[in-house]
């Protein structure tokens, strides 16, 4: 497998370039650092963030679902 592939190969699976990608994934990624700090409040202080990491994450999925971004290789 060449080289280049390892950064173009997904990205063009589910329609986008390389660059594309990067910004949608860098996105998801902020967001989601968001959540688990919140996540880590809320475990030290029950009563702050009691929902917030979880609707986040059905927020990000419904995202991945509307745009066809679902096709997960495992």
């Amino acid at each position: 497998m060449k080289i280049r592939n390892y950064f173009t190969e997904h990205p063009a699976s589910v329609g986008e370039s390389y660059r594309q990608h990067l910004r949608v994934a860098t996105r998801y990624s902020a967001q989601l650092f968001l959540a688990a700090g919140a996540c880590a409040v809320h475990a030290v202080i029950p009563k702050l963030f009691t929902t917030t990491a979880s609707t986040k994450i059905k927020d990000l999925h419904s995202q991945m679902v509307e745009s066809g971004r679902t096709k997960l290789k495992m």
